[in-house]
């Protein structure tokens, strides 16, 4: 049977499309501004980016789980997203017109951390916008499609960069690239969250009583001691912090190590580009197996995949092995990422799907640090970097390990019946708009909120 997607999927997948334009021009471009905006050496200007980008990362693990809960509060989870969106839009933007390096990491922490928070609140939407037995599908859409529509500004940028040979200009003389470079960047991921922003309502929420913020904290405090006791989710978020962080240092290092092994700037480029192509269809039709095959085993074929590729990455000395790491690390990137989201999403309560994202997303970006400092801990005793990358294959062995036991909990958690049971296909929405059973078909009665005390959440 064809997966046909609804027109609020539809709308959810593109705002993947434009984010993933920002992620990709912090990963390439940005620090090759900011290294001639600094005027100083290369390294020097990777370290201070570095420590842009963990404020950023800190900024996100106190303000994520916060923003997360209120953005669980009726009505406030579209009002939270419009707010870090533009923020982290309009910051992009002006940063192409930044020519003094602190102003420039001052505005690139305010840009990342909007960015994240708004994949935060965007990551619960997916608890609205589809129903459970969609979910493995949906969100493997999205990161497919984001993968490859990001490769169109990103191509544009490249072309804008190369034209204005930076090699041979100075700074000011890149200017007219940088503000070309950032504002195209802004535009897309904006223009690709118009249709989101315009047609999203909150279907499960949470009534806020007469202090919204101080109700968010307080349900916060209740949800970390749910948690606990849920063993459940505890486990997979210790299993995602460890299987996730190696897949992260394998794309934050996968430059360098291309470097080492003689690559070019060229032929990483064109490298990313191939990962990300090739992630494309694999995350559609690894998203499709999930209708024949539970998603927990695909993400532990996702874990074991990446095992062995850490393995391989010990013996790469030529570059064509190089290319071949390429193509394995897309053929699962986007899968592992994208069963994670909606695996997590099914196991927590949608109600309080904004507040539990914003702990997911510590436990993701959060983890980032341990892989690169095991990468550089044993590249620097053995002396080369092949072993340090294959020190990795650690990380998801624990990872693997700790995913095992908690799907062993889940199947009993699910046998005890606290396991929401599986929905209707329906499209969630507010009070008084049609609900859809797929796109184009007539609507269905309005369904009104069930009371459960304060929580006025509702089943789709």
């Amino acid at each position: 049977m064809k997966f046909k997607m609804t027109s609020l999927e539809k709308k959810w997948v593109l705002y993947d499309v434009g984010n993933s334009a920002f992620t990709l021009l912090v990963s390439t471009l940005i620090p090759i501004f900011f290294s001639l905006i600094a005027g100083d050496s290369e390294a020097s200007a990777t370290v201070y980016l570095g420590y842009a980008t963990s404020i950023a990362t800190a900024v996100v693990a106190l303000l994520g789980p916060v923003l997360g809960a209120v953005s669980d509060l009726r009505g406030m989870r579209r009002r939270i997203f419009s707010i870090a969106l533009l923020v982290g839009a309009v910051g992009c933007a002006v940063l192409g017109f930044i020519q003094h390096w602190i102003w420039f990491l001052a505005l690139f922490v305010l840009a990342k951390s909007a960015y994240s928070l708004s994949l935060v609140v965007y990551d619960s939407m997916l608890c609205d916008v589809t129903t459970r037995e969609r979910m493995d599908e949906v969100s493997s859409r999205g990161y497919a499609w984001g993968y490859i529509g990001s490769c169109i500004p990103f191509i544009l940028c490249v072309v804008v960069y190369v034209l204005y040979e930076p090699s041979m200009l100075g700074v000011l003389d890149l200017m007219p690239a940088m503000v070309i470079i950032f504002l195209l960047t802004a535009v897309w991921w904006v223009g690709c969250s118009v249709p989101l922003w315009r047609n999203y309502r909150q279907a499960h929420y949470v009534e806020p009583g007469s202090h919204p913020v101080k109700a968010g904290i307080k349900s916060l405090g209740g949800t970390f001691k749910e948690m606990v006791k849920n063993k459940h989710i505890l486990l997979f978020l210790l299993a995602f912090f460890f299987f996730i962080d190696g897949v992260y240092t394998i794309i934050d290092l996968a430059v360098a190590y291309g470097t080492d092994l003689g690559l070019n700037s060229a032929m990483l480029l064109l490298a990313l580009l191939v990962t990300q192509i090739v992630a494309f269809p694999a995350a559609i039709l690894l998203g499709m197996l999930s209708r024949k095959v539970k998603p927990e085993y695909l993400i532990i074929v996702c874990i074991v995949a990446y095992f062995f590729i850490t393995v391989y990455a010990i013996f790469l000395q030529e570059e064509y092995q190089f290319w071949i790491l390429a193509v394995c690390v897309g053929l699962f990137q986007g899968t592992i990422q994208a069963m994670s989201r909606s695996y997590f999403a099914k196991i927590i309560p949608h109600e309080k799907a904004g507040e539990y994202f914003g702990i997911y997303d510590i436990f993701g970006k959060g983890a980032s640090f341990m892989g690169t400092f095991l990468v550089a801990l044993v590249a620097d005793i053995s002396g080369r970097e092949n072993y340090g990358v294959g020190a990795l294959a650690v990380m998801f062995l624990i990872g693997l390990a700790l995913f095992l036991v908690a799907v062993r909990f889940g199947k009993k958690s699910s046998a005890a019946g606290s396991v929401p049971a599986e929905e209707p296909m329906r499209e969630g929405v507010a009070d008084g708009a049609p609900v859809l059973t797929e796109e184009g078909s007539q609507p269905l009665p309005q369904e009104r909120p069930q009371e459960n005390g304060q929580d006025g959440s509702r089943e789709k």
